[in-house]
């Protein structure tokens, strides 16, 4: 089983698997640093905010689905995708949300958000 991080966000969490496979350093710098508690950022259909982690791109891609967890190394940023806009600049996804994505819709600049390490 692989390691998890919990989204919580205002009126709702999620839970979301690190690809370790695909991402071993990514996920090792991301895990490392948690957790993380910032004032979250809407840009079209992504909320991203900064984090305090700077790790090399790691098969970075210019596309996203629904549900994808990146790393924006430009940021240093941490971003979910909840629908079809794409990311401005190449990002290394590094875990997937497997339900509930649809819940970012509700959010607005400058919203709580928090990741953890799940239990």
């Amino acid at each position: 089983m692989g390691k998890k991080i919990r989204i919580i966000c205002p009126g709702f969490e999620v839970e979301a698997e690190m690809m370790e496979e695909k991402q071993p350093k990514t996920c090792q710098a991301i895990w490392e640093a948690l957790p993380f508690e910032a004032n979250l950022e809407v840009w079209k259909e992504e909320v991203y905010f900064e984090i305090p982690v700077k790790v090399a791109p790691e098969d970075p891609t210019p596309k996203t689905t629904p549900g994808d967890v990146s790393y924006w190394p430009n940021g240093p940023a941490f971003c979910i995708f909840f629908g079809r806009s794409q990311p401005i600049s190449p990002v290394s996804t590094f875990a997937k949300i497997a339900s509930d994505v649809e819940n970012f819709r509700k959010l607005k600049t400058g919203d709580r958000i928090t990741v953890k390490r799940s239990k």
